[in-house]
């Protein structure tokens, strides 16, 4: 990925930033010149995402999850004290999978909620020590279903409509110090785990492409230019922003997805 962008001398942590979306933006930070950290509960997928993002910059990772304050917060003070003060950090560890509500075990529930909500506290409240300072930013990873009531989606539209309000008000309560907070929408992104796993046939597939205005699945580039930009001097003045960044799709299309998914489990 060619980038504009230059962001030489900041320190980037990434929060579940060793596949997709999340390591897309990690290498986009990474070409254009900052340090980078990632997050995830597997040290293989730790291990690997360094050794690719080394090529570009300086990165270590890190193996803890998202639903263990203690260990994130370990995370969050590791990094600080190896690369220096938290510049901009990504949140974006979730977890996901199509069910109806009325069959959904609790667990299940239960889980998708302490990974993406509760995980989204975790990241940002222990961080906050190593963000204190102006210009420090703040970029949650949201979905459609935040917003967009979705079927076989009910835990994800929870967690994820919790995470969009908890940017709002971090974006309030952290303006004074100079942290901007905002939340990233992806839509369907091409060669990611989310789209393979709600997207898992080429009917779907080709359903959810026909109802993005643009045309096009989004790529993991294009999610990285938009962390870039809300990153950047150019967004100084943004701050609890939710902003969509999907061909359109949320206009209308995301209810495709929601019919599809509820036509795939039918018997």
């Amino acid at each position: 990925m060619s980038t504009c962008w230059d962001f030489s001398g900041h320190n980037v942590l990434v929060i579940g930033g060793t596949s997709g979306i999340n390591l897309g933006i990690a290498q986009g930070f990474a070409q254009a010149g900052a340090k980078l950290g990632v997050v995830s509960r597997s040290q293989e997928k730790v291990d690997a995402a360094v050794n690719a993002l080394s090529s570009h910059t300086e990165a270590i990772g890190f193996s803890a999850d998202v639903r263990d304050y203690e260990a994130i917060s370990a995370c969050n003070r590791d990094f600080s004290e190896r690369l220096g003060p938290i510049d901009v950090l990504v949140s974006g560890a979730a977890g996901n999978f199509p069910a109806p509500a009325a069959g959904m075990s609790v667990n299940g529930f239960k889980a998708v909620m302490d990974i993406d909500l509760l995980g989204t506290f975790h990241v940002l409240q222990s961080a906050y020590p190593f963000l204190k300072k102006p210009g420090s930013a703040v970029i949650n990873i949201s979905a459609p279903q935040a917003f967009q009531p979705m079927e076989m989606q009910a835990h994800v539209c929870a967690a994820k409509a919790g995470v969009d309000m908890l940017t709002r008000v971090l974006a309030m309560e952290w303006g004074c110090d100079g942290i901007r907070v905002n939340s990233i929408v992806p839509g369907p992104i091409a060669g990611t785990e989310g789209m393979a796993r709600l997207a898992p046939t080429q009917k779907i597939q080709s359903a959810v492409t026909a109802s993005v205005p643009l045309g096009r699945p989004g790529s993991k580039e294009d999610i990285a230019a938009a962390a870039m930009f809300l990153a950047s001097p150019f967004a100084s003045y943004i701050t609890g922003a939710i902003l969509p960044v999907d061909g359109g799709w949320s206009l209308g299309g995301v209810a495709s997805l929601g019919d599809a998914l509820k036509s795939a489990v039918s018997p």
